[in-house]
């Protein structure tokens, strides 16, 4: 059984990520990309899908951390007859596809055991496995099943036993065990042997080099940080594209149906991750994130998509895994994302007015960048009066969701401040006069007077988290009258017994899904900023505490938390979430330093 999402560490090399679990078992892991197969995914089922355990006989975990800011994992074990290290960690930037296990003996002695199931194909395959010499002369375990071939190599290897291999050793003080797990393509030779500890100092001193660029003070200065690491993490080496989660179908609802592929890059949260980067000192990513965006969506802009693969990929057709009986029964394990096909108009937004804070951060337009973002403008205005899936990517009836409308705004503004601001060449006063009518329209329609509210949806009664997102694209003051009825009515509606935001009202039926989820943390992030804004600031830092005390001892964030069972929901981790973390910091720090914008007293 897979252990609770909280107990995972993430380890990633920049390619692709692995989760290990405070018991020591290696549950999920796909190569050689993020969105590849897996070669282990007892994580969505069993042992038998693919898992590597090492772990004492008999012991418990008394740390557990990484090494400074890194994703070089440490874990303190201890049992009745010793004490032992186990150092994890993929080696970063060598274009080499392996895990990295080492044991260490601090005292006495420890006895632990080994497994590890093999099995490509997110754990449909059973591949042909046999021991093989190395030109080294040393043992090791291949696994060759179609494209994909799996070596372990090391010390301690254990022994084939019904479909897979275990044993158990024994580690005194001063012992060290070492084993990588290298994955490569079946066609090509075995690759050559490393040495492991020039590895792990180049491991540590990437991640080491990058943290330092991190500007960032305060008292949330550990959880950005940690958060923009998260964000590297998930982010290609090669490509810039940045993956929403590292997992597919971790359950939002458990035994529900709401699992969904998140190892894609979403539009919307890449360009908040811009946005992140470049408040904290970061512009080379945020202009590799710039040229990921303008090859993926380069060609006819009526093919825009909200989400694409890694590369830019676009076809990512949504599938099930019968054979995999989900995270504690959670079905259907779905790969591919059917939402990739959804019309949402708010993406354009997102995109240009990141765009804007990249200008405004010195990042020059070329004659790609620009034109894309007037060819991307021409396109909102194409689809004005379309309704769409909205934000959260409903499976219902189409609608003009207000929080969508403020976004198409919000891309008409940032098309206005290039021209006037920046001196770009572009038809400013015709978007200024798109501009003006996407206001008044929201303003008539998306406005409930009677309730003092921004509404979901056009002339609907109910709200939604993502009306937070209002003033933070300038179409209206934290501190508004409209805003501060928003935030009544939000937290009247929304806001549960934990003092946590729902994203909405899954019972009422707006996205065509069963109902159930639990809160989604960046809505209640979002909660932080706006009481930051509004001289709230008691409540915020209260909520903010909260918040970041959901995180695992590792810094780590899901997509959801189930505050009634103490525990995380969703996919893991998820960008969104350490994203909203940033942005409220963000917002804490600021009007601390008294620099507070359209603060009013709520």
């Amino acid at each position: 059984m897979a252990s609770r999402i909280e107990d995972y560490a993430l380890l990633s090399d920049l390619h692709t990520a692995a989760l290990i679990g405070r018991d020591g078992s290696l549950d999920w892991l796909c190569f050689p990309r993020f969105d590849s197969p897996s070669v282990f995914a007892a994580l969505l089922g069993t042992e038998h899908h693919g898992r590597w355990l090492m772990a004492p006989v008999d012991g418990k975990v008394v740390r557990r951390s990484y090494v400074g800011r890194s994703f070089v994992l440490e874990t303190e074990w201890e049992s009745a007859t010793g004490t032992a290290r186990v150092t994890e960690f993929m080696p970063t930037e060598d274009r080499r596809a392996s895990v990295v296990r080492r044991i260490e003996g601090l005292s006495g002695s420890m006895e632990f055991r080994q497994e590890i199931t093999m099995r490509p194909g997110y754990g449909a395959v059973l591949p042909w496995v046999r021991r093989v010499r190395q030109d080294s002369g040393h043992p090791a375990i291949l696994a060759v099943a179609g494209p994909d071939a799996l070596v372990l190599r090391g010390a301690e290897l254990p022994h084939a036993v019904d479909h897979k291999h275990g044993g158990r050793f024994t580690v005194a003080a001063g012992d060290k065990v070492e084993q990588e797990l290298i994955w490569y393509p079946s066609h090509r030779p075995l690759p050559a042997d490393i040495d492991l500890d020039a590895a792990l100092r180049d491991t540590l001193a990437y991640w080491g080099s990058w943290a330092e660029m991190c500007s960032e003070d305060g008292k949330y200065a550990p959880f950005v940080e940690r958060s923009l690491l998260v964000l590297r993490a998930l982010t290609h080496e090669d490509t810039g594209g940045i993956v929403a989660a590292a997992t597919t179908s971790l359950p939002e609802d458990f035994g529900g149906a709401r699992n969904w592929d998140y190892r894609f890059c979403w539009l919307r949260d890449a360009a908040l991750t811009l946005e992140a980067m470049l408040t904290h000192g970061y512009e080379n990513e945020a202009l590799r994130w710039r040229d990921w965006l303008l090859r993926a969506v380069a060609g006819d802009p009526e093919d825009l998509q909200i989400m694409y693969g890694l590369s830019g990929e676009r076809q990512l057709a949504e599938g099930v895994l019968e054979h995999l009986p989900g995270y504690e029964g959670s079905v259907p394990v779905r790969i591919g994302n059917g939402a990739v096909g959804q019309y949402q108009a708010d993406v354009v937004g997102e995109v240009l007015v990141a765009m804007e804070k990249l200008r405004l951060a010195g990042g020059k337009e070329d004659h790609f960048s620009w034109p894309l973002q007037q060819a991307l403008l021409k396109f909102v205005e194409r689809h004005l009066a379309e309704p769409d899936h909205g934000i959260w990517e409903m499976r219902g009836d189409l609608k003009h969701f207000t929080h969508s409308r403020v976004m198409m705004w919000a891309a008409f503004d940032a098309g206005v401040r290039a021209v006037r601001d920046h001196g770009l060449k572009g038809p400013v006063e015709h978007w200024e006069m798109l501009r003006e009518q996407l206001r008044t329209e929201v303003m008539e329609q998306g406005f409930n007077k009677e309730l003092n509210t921004f509404t979901q949806t056009y002339g609907g009664t109910t709200t939604d988290a993502s009306l937070l997102v209002i003033p933070m694209v300038g179409f209206v003051d934290h501190g508004s009258p409209e805003m501060l009825g928003t935030v009544a009515a939000l937290e009247a509606e929304l806001v549960d017994h934990h003092g946590l935001l729902m994203r909405y009202r899954t019972d009422s039926g707006v996205d065509g899904l069963a109902p159930g989820e639990h809160p989604f943390l960046a809505c209640s992030f979002w909660l932080v900023e706006q009481y930051a804004h509004t001289g709230r600031r008691a409540e915020a830092v209260a909520l903010m505490d909260r918040l970041v005390g959901y995180a695992n001892e590792l810094g780590l964030l899901s997509e959801e938390y189930d505050a009634d069972s103490a525990r995380m929901a969703g996919n893991f981790p998820q960008a969104f979430s350490h994203l909203a973390l940033v942005r409220a910091a963000d917002a804490l720090h600021e009007t601390d330093s008294g620099n507070t914008a359209g603060a009013g007293d709520a």
